[in-house]
């Protein structure tokens, strides 16, 4: 499984989310806590958008690990951006370590990243490939679950308004996702789903935080809300909001001690737009075997945005 983190608020340098926090991404990709396997080295990726340039976002991939990475080291404290994705990756056994399979995937202005398994993804390509158009199926450059799931969420955000929203975005997501998971269906597949997926344009951004399994076995992910992010002389935190919300960090992992961190509900989807939160259940998905503490986040998050 993968590490991944995406921000969206005042302008940020990337070093903010990938080196300087306690518990930063390149932390986390030699010694990720959430997970029974602690490394994520095999390449990173971060997509950041810049507001007065052209949508399409910048993209630096590299298949070295992100702790070793010294471009990396040098770029993250000089680049800020409203909006960033980043992402360390663990390759699922047997998929190929290069740059192409290295999230994140950038589509027509969308960036999107994914931690977890498309369950009988071996089993469902062929049937998957299928069903796409010859744009979407061009669209394909590697050999990743996540790179082919986000065609089809590609393609459904080509079918949708080009307009830039958060609705575009959702529910491309969810129309996407169902796809897949009508494929494993269909081919009789008895494996798991888990997909914790974060996407943006820039100016909006969606998450989730799914799988098919039981609720207490989905994979971790936290959300962060504020007025503004800071890090200050290697101490990173939200800080306070008096107002309306501004800063968004949406985590597979807790960046630092901050107590602003809370953990995304199983089977929920997290709508970030202009600094608002909002956490719904993902439709059709039974979220009453939940545990009070899953839910206690959906509320304060609701209320906060």
């Amino acid at each position: 499984m993968c590490r991944f983190v995406m921000y969206l608020g005042p302008r940020l340098p990337v070093s903010a989310l990938v080196t300087e926090p306690d518990h930063s991404l390149i932390h986390q990709s030699v010694n990720a806590a959430e997970r029974e396997e602690p490394l994520n080295g095999d390449g990173f990726g971060i997509a950041w958008y810049v507001p007065e340039l052209p949508r399409q976002p910048g993209l630096f991939k590299s298949i070295t690990p992100a702790w070793s990475n010294a471009n990396l080291q040098r770029l993250a404290p000089v680049t800020m951006s409203t909006c960033i994705l980043a992402h360390v990756r663990a390759a699922t056994q047997g998929t190929v370590v290069s740059e192409v399979n290295c999230h994140p995937f950038v589509r027509s202005g969308v960036a999107f990243m994914h931690n977890g398994d498309l369950g009988g993804f071996h089993k469902i390509r062929r049937a998957l490939l299928n069903s796409l158009s010859d744009e979407a199926f061009e669209s394909i450059l590697g050999t990743t679950d996540s790179e082919h799931l986000f065609a089809l969420i590609g393609e459904e955000l080509d079918r949708a308004s080009c307009e830039q929203t958060c609705e575009r975005l959702t529910t491309a997501l969810v129309a996407g996702v169902e796809r897949a998971l009508a494929l494993v269906r269909e081919a009789g597949v008895e494996e798991h789903s888990y997909l914790n997926i974060a996407m943006a344009d820039g100016r909006n951004a969606v998450a989730c935080r799914f799988t098919t399994d039981a609720p207490e076995h989905v994979e971790s992910l936290y959300l962060n809300t504020g007025r503004r992010y800071v890090c200050e002389d290697g101490v990173c935190r939200m800080l306070d909001t008096h107002n309306e919300e501004r800063a968004v960090i949406v985590s597979s992992e807790r960046l630092s001690d901050d107590p602003g961190w809370s953990p995304i509900p199983a089977n929920h989807i997290v709508t970030i737009r202009g600094g608002q939160v909002n956490i719904e259940p993902w439709p059709g998905a039974d979220v009453s075997r939940q545990s009070s503490f899953l839910r206690t986040p959906a509320t304060r998050a609701s209320k906060a945005g």
